[in-house]
């Protein structure tokens, strides 16, 4: 058969990966094919007799990035649909992509050409070129180019053992996440639940060839469960199921992966001339060190910290009218109770929005909110393969009628998918001479509720929120207009790149928004205002709690990446003391979030877990001008398309945000949508 990915013109629209061709057996030679294209491309640029220029040293492409076009295909799809035989394949394929990427990083040749251009500009530079060389250049020192051959040989090895071991703590995160079933099969055990938490699971243990009832660690399962069981021994065990992920003495522990990941990271930093790996780290950030971090998380715990254990002692006050005066409130009860004092005081739960929040309507409330903002459509293309029948796939159309991008979209839960929700691409987006501007194919993958038997997929507001805070980052990408694809889209600074996403969840609670897609999934009868009102009063319970424990998980990360000596600690206890300040809740002695935040272990967030919250200050910034001038505003809208999304990474953030709102971010507008500070 053969191998699509040697044709750089797919016969597919838009020359979309084609993924009804793509076999398991078609990623290796590709792969190793596009190493050796991409080593004759270096070669070239190092042997060019011509003196080093920004033209053909840096901005050079190669005419096929093959490797390219391939790794985006297999690590995406590493992420959405894997099984053993493609985990098998990446353990093994990953050390040699580290080995190649080894070999570009400590080419002495191809460093002194960047270097010369870096030092002395063949001519002057637009502000994208100067970002474009200095990425390149910074790229090469931060990675050790300038190192000694002995140092330069221990990075290797650090760098090829960091590709297995992230590789590897992803795996087990999601085999053991796998591996745990609650298999119920007395309608007693089911006391509590809604209607539609039962359905899903019946449909789940259908599908597993069970009788009876089937949870998971899922999202869409778990918390259902934990929110809504009058089963605490259920609740507990489920609780406790999740919250022991990777710590169990079997081939899926993940406490000696941390250990090795924080210490390789801090051996790579210290060798680079750094203290420790968050310095490394926040020199390419808008935070820029520690100290700035560690402002804004003292900021927080001063602002939210005692209204949030207000909020707890108000839950536990709930609980013990309900079960008696000595009941002691534990972490599986928290949904549970918190759910009934929400109901008590707003009367509104996840389970009343359901109907009106239908998937099919939601997205397209989402999509005619890009309409209304930018101009934008979508059509779904038939015609664009795709690799999973739960995926769907969309020609994105510009105000003119331009073509701008396509979007995949993928909803649900499945065996070889991890848990969360992201967005990522298959193609970035650039221009040149040879393609003009090339559009980007970008992709949003969640874990929401499936259809049953009887019901199409039924969201909870959260997942509104999850499906527009995605879909904040798919338009970064879609919106991208930059010449070089290093800097487009979402190829930001990490604490930046969460503003695009962040800004579109302020439209959740909006009954403009909602008015235009929330109808009664049977009746399509108009969410009822009286509910949307509740909505909006609920909009900050729990607020408070919800800011601390995110700010627990900043203080775990930076605990981790400041350490200026190798980690031997006892991963728990490490865990425990570093999110000290922060604990709401006694200990629990087997519980552990460290072996399974692959945020900052595996995922890109490591010294960079702040950035949610950074972004935070950011997104309620920026969204109170859309306040001032209409949440619907064309010409806000376009502001910020042309000042923020369109741009990328050609200029420093700051410069960016400025530039849009005319001033710098504030904390003010985030403690005033809290409720924290009088509006």
């Amino acid at each position: 058969m053969t191998n699509p990915f040697f044709d750089k013109n797919y016969p597919t629209p838009h020359n979309t990966a084609p993924f009804d061709a793509i076999r398991l057996e078609h990623f290796e030679p590709a792969i190793m094919e596009g190493i050796r294209q991409d080593e004759a491309f270096i070669e070239s640029i190092v042997s060019n007799p011509e003196p080093p220029t920004f033209d053909n040293t840096i901005a050079v492409t190669a005419p096929d990035d093959m490797l390219e076009r391939v790794t985006k295909v297999f690590f995406n799809l590493l992420s959405a649909e894997t099984n053993d035989e493609m985990d098998s394949l990446a353990q093994k394929l990953s050390p040699i992509l580290t080995e190649h990427a080894n070999n570009i990083i400590f080419n002495h040749r191809y460093f002194e050409r960047v270097k010369a251009v870096h030092d002395n500009p063949d001519r002057e530079l637009t502000p994208e070129e100067q970002m474009l060389l200095n990425k390149a250049y910074d790229g090469f020192i931060r990675s050790g180019a300038a190192l000694g051959k002995e140092e330069q040989a221990r990075l290797r090895e650090i760098n090829n053992e960091m590709s297995l071991l992230t590789l590897q703590f992803s795996q087990n995160n999601l085999k053991e996440t796998n591996a745990f079933q609650l298999h119920l099969t007395k309608n007693s055990e089911l006391s509590g639940l809604p209607l539609s938490t039962r359905e899903a699971a019946a449909l789940a243990a259908k599908e597993a060839g069970l009788e009876g009832w089937l949870f998971t660690l899922h999202a869409p399962s778990y918390g259902p469960f934990v929110t809504y069981s009058n089963r605490r021994d259920l609740r507990k065990r489920m609780y406790l199921a999740k919250n022991t992920i990777c710590t169990h003495d079997n081939e899926y522990n993940n406490y000696d992966i941390v250990k090795r990941i924080v210490n390789l990271r801090l051996e790579k930093a210290q060798m680079l001339g750094y203290k420790n790996y968050a310095d490394y780290v926040l020199v390419n950030r808008m935070a820029e060190n520690a100290r700035n971090v560690n402002k804004l998380i003292n900021d927080l715990l001063a602002a939210y910290l005692e209204p949030a254990r207000k909020e707890l002692s108000e839950i536990e006050e709930k609980a013990r009218n309900i079960e008696g005066g000595d009941f002691k409130l534990e972490p599986w009860d928290l949904a549970y109770y918190s759910h009934k004092l929400k109901k008590e005081r707003y009367n509104i739960d996840a389970e009343m929005l359901r109907p009106y929040l239908e998937l099919s309507k939601v997205k397209q409330g989402v999509f005619n909110l890009a309409t209304r903002l930018y101009g934008i459509t979508f059509k779904e293309n038939p015609e664009i393969p795709v690799y999973h029948p739960d995926v769907k796939a969309y020609d994105v159309f510009d105000a003119d009628g331009s073509f701008l991008a396509v979007l995949y979209t993928d909803f649900h839960p499945r065996k070889g998918k991890q848990s969360g929700a992201w967005m990522t691409s298959y193609k970035d987006q650039w221009i040149s001479k040879e393609d003009g501007n090339s559009r980007p194919h970008v992709s949003v993958t969640m874990n929401f509720t499936k259809p049953t038997e009887t019901k199409p997929s039924l969201l909870t507001l959260g997942e509104v929120e999850t499906f527009l805070h995605e879909f904040g980052h798919a338009l970064h990408g879609i919106f991208a207009n930059t010449r070089f694809a290093g800097l487009s889209g979402t190829s930001v600074y990490w604490d930046f790149v969460e503003l695009p996403s962040q800004i579109m969840e302020n439209y959740a609670v909006e009954p403009d928004f909602l008015n235009t897609f929330a109808v009664h999934y049977k009746t399509g009868r108009k969410i009822p205002q009286k509910l949307i009102d509740r909505i909006i009063a609920s909009r900050n319970f729990n607020a408070a709690y919800a800011c601390i424990r995110q700010v627990s998980f900043c203080l775990l990360d930076m605990a981790y990446y400041t350490i200026t000596k190798p980690f031997t600690a006892n991963v728990p206890g490490f865990e425990r003391k570093a999110w000290k300040r922060a604990r709401l809740f006694p200990e629990i002695g087997d519980t552990c979030m460290s072996v399974q935040f692959g945020h900052i272990m595996s995922g890109g967030y490591a010294a960079g877990y702040y950035s949610y919250k950074w972004a935070e200050v950011l997104d309620a910034d920026a969204f109170s001008l859309f306040r001032q001038n209409g949440i619907f505003d064309r010409k806000t809208a376009q502001r910020f398309r042309d000042k923020i999304l369109s741009r990328g990474g050609t200029e420093h953030p700051m410069t960016l945000y400025r530039r849009f709102r005319g001033r710098k971010p504030r904390i003010d507008a985030l403690l005033e949508r809290n409720g924290i500070k009088p509006a």
